[in-house]
């Protein structure tokens, strides 16, 4: 069918349009299927994903309400990239869409929608299976975006609609979803009835959430990322806002939920402070005198010789 088109399909620019084109409407299209399917695990079925997710409290389990909260932020900034990608028109901004996350944030959609369903029946190992390649997608597209399309200032709305919901996208499956799914397949998990058990899984609970915030504090600091600050902060405070929680896991939450933000601020007066430092320079002496270096100072006259013996006869 292609081939039989008036126009020559191999050039790249027409092949670039042609993938423009592609993204307009599946990208679209599977935000509207993702939200959908959310929507009805969400508030139809009963159980719903609340639901489920009570019945296997864990070490690092979230406030479903800060996560609800969470994906919602999400969805908004993916309906401002939709909208990008139909009305853009600077050449950097689509070749960041085509090139860069087009693709796997379409993918992403679909992997999470089908991730709901296999929530809703409980079946924990296709759920992992499935958040690890919503991972791995949405790495792949940050990593791309990061060295390829890196953000610029001069283009707001590619940070705003393009690197934001990216960003925070990808910190929802590394942040929470893929651990607490994986601690629900391997049984790190207690009985609703039995808080006393509330330490089962504490230490792996620690190492993840020590792990992945360290990461993130050091993109935080190195890059300087006020989304990715927010989101982790986010992502922390709703694991400690959901009680029992384990010692261990708690203080590390609390920790990071501090660090964050604050390693954001010091590492942008840093930044301020080199930048200011640069544009004063050394401050410079002025010159001894007129006459340079080794001249008499400014004002003075030079020293005359004297004669002993007519002076004291």
């Amino acid at each position: 069918m292609m081939e039989d088109l008036p126009i020559d399909t191999s050039h790249p620019a027409v092949r670039e349009y042609l993938a423009l084109i592609r993204l307009q409407v599946l990208t679209p299209l599977s935000l509207l299927v993702n939200i959908a399917t959310l929507m009805v695990c969400a508030f139809v079925l009963d159980p719903n994903l609340r639901d489920i997710s009570k019945l296997y409290p864990s070490a690092i389990s979230p406030d479903p309400s800060m996560i609800t909260v969470f994906i919602v932020a999400i969805y908004i900034g993916q309906v401002g990239y939709c909208i990008l990608l139909v009305f853009s028109r600077k050449p950097e901004t689509k070749r960041a869409l085509i090139k860069g996350c087009g693709w796997p944030l379409m993918l992403a959609n679909w992997v999470m929608a089908f991730w709901a369903i296999a929530w809703i029946l409980q079946a924990f190992l296709l759920s992992t299976v499935l958040l690890g390649v919503l991972l791995v997608l949405l790495l792949y597209a940050n990593v791309v975006l990061l060295i390829y399309h890196a953000p610029a200032g001069k283009r707001p709305l590619d940070i705003a609609f393009i690197h934001a919901p990216l960003r925070a996208f990808l910190l929802l499956p590394m942040g929470v979803m893929f651990p607490y799914s994986l601690f629900v397949t391997l049984g790190l998990t207690w009985s609703p009835g039995e808080p006393q058990h509330y330490d089962r899984g504490q230490w792996p609970g620690m190492a993840v959430v020590l792990g992945v915030n360290f990461v993130a504090l050091l993109v935080i600091v190195l890059r300087r990322d006020i989304v990715l600050s927010a989101s982790a902060t986010w992502i922390c405070a709703s694991i400690w806002s959901l009680k029992p929680k384990p010692y261990p896991v708690f203080f590390v939450v609390v920790m990071f939920t501090i660090l964050h933000p604050a390693a954001l601020i010091a590492s942008m007066l840093w930044v301020w402070l080199r930048g200011r430092q640069r544009r004063t320079g050394p401050i410079a002496l002025p010159p001894d005198g007129d006459g340079g270096v080794n001249g008499p100072p400014r004002g003075e006259r030079p020293a005359r010789e004297v004669d002993t013996e007519a002076l004291w006869g």
